[in-house]
């Protein structure tokens, strides 16, 4: 049975078939809703319910309480219908302005940029080309139906090549192909672009753009686009990762620094190691950001990182006065096979 979804504002309409999420559906209608990991983990696509009732499916707790079930809050992309809705979305856009393609590419470049991390460039067919917007994610199609999500490292501007940062995971249906078997002009298929962790570049809020790990490529690809666009606003940049040699390609942060007045980088290590001799900042990354701006009412956070890193740093912002719509997550998680 299938049951008509109205979101509002603007009355956008589309059809949920049976035991399709509501997210799901809109994607299939051409309408785009807020998401981001589609696993129930991060709360990006967290909107309310007017009108209508829904199977929560499995929305994990610390991204939609008990509470915020009773209130009527949802996360889109697990919750399923159970008759026709009205659902509210703080934005909806029509998909259509950016298509999502399924497309082959070959691979050009393999460079390891850490001990457990990969860039991967990725040349498309000479006759296409990828639409997307910084910050967004492609999925590596697999076999059985299998995908892996990684997000674009590089600005759309500079899109001769897609470029992807992929860390090891042992055992990793991809990954392992990735740093043992794989080389260059091998071919894989992908779809994208996916997502909404992108700038939003109607406001004026200084901007503070957190990373840990890879989650350092859409951070990246986010900074070089507001710097071609010419952005002012302040941006600081705070990278976290365990020691010195996890802390891939440091030299991007200091460019951008030295070169435009408005970014500041801040590089923490959580354990460096003696023969790192760190005598930068140390400890954990978000809280670098904390002690540095203690109120957070006029920022942005633009983080992408660990569940972990995510979880923590979204409830000590909040608590800092960060409205929570002025949070945009992108909440990376490696697993094994």
């Amino acid at each position: 049975m299938s049951h008509q979804i109205t979101v509002a504002p603007g009355a956008h309409r589309f059809t949920a078939e049976a035991d399709e999420t509501i997210l799901d559906a809109a994607l299939r209608g051409g309408l785009t809703l807020p998401y981001g990991c589609r696993d129930g983990a991060c709360g990006a696509c967290k909107g309310k319910v007017l009108s209508g009732s829904i199977d929560h499916g499995k929305a994990q707790t610390h991204a939609l309480s008990d509470d915020e079930k009773a209130a009527g809050w949802a996360l889109y992309c697990c919750a399923k219908p159970l008759s026709d809705l009205v659902i509210d979305s703080r934005q909806a856009a029509l998909a259509t302005d950016i298509p999502v393609k399924t497309l082959p590419a070959r691979i050009e470049k393999l460079h390891r940029l850490a001990p457990d991390v990969m860039e991967i460039h990725l040349k498309l067919p000479a006759a296409e080309r990828l639409q997307f917007l910084a910050g967004q994610y492609i999925d590596i199609l697999l076999k059985e139906g299998k995908k892996r999500s990684f997000s674009l490292a590089n600005a759309p501007h500079d899109d001769a090549f897609l470029q992807l940062h992929v860390r090891h995971v042992a055992g990793g249906l991809f990954t392992d192909q990735v740093f043992s078997t794989m080389k260059v002009r091998d071919i894989v298929r992908f779809s994208g672009p996916h997502g909404t962790f992108y700038l939003r570049e109607a406001s004026t809020k200084p901007l503070i753009m957190l990373a840990g790990g890879t989650g350092f490529a859409p951070i990246k690809s986010l900074i070089e686009h507001a710097i071609t666009e010419k952005c002012t606003r302040p941006i600081y940049l705070y990278r976290g990762a365990k020691a010195a040699t996890d802390l891939y390609l440091p030299e991007l942060g200091e460019q951008w620094a030295a070169a435009h007045a408005n970014i500041h980088y801040i590089p923490v290590l959580s354990e460096p190691a003696a023969s790192d001799r760190w005598t930068g900042r140390s400890g954990l990354v978000h809280q670098a950001v904390q002690a540095d701006h203690p109120d957070l009412a006029e920022f942005e956070v633009y983080a992408c990182g660990s569940p972990g890193m995510i979880e923590a740093a979204k409830g000590d912002f909040l608590a800092a006065g960060l409205p929570a719509d002025a949070f945009f997550a992108d909440i990376f998680s490696y697993a094994a096979d």
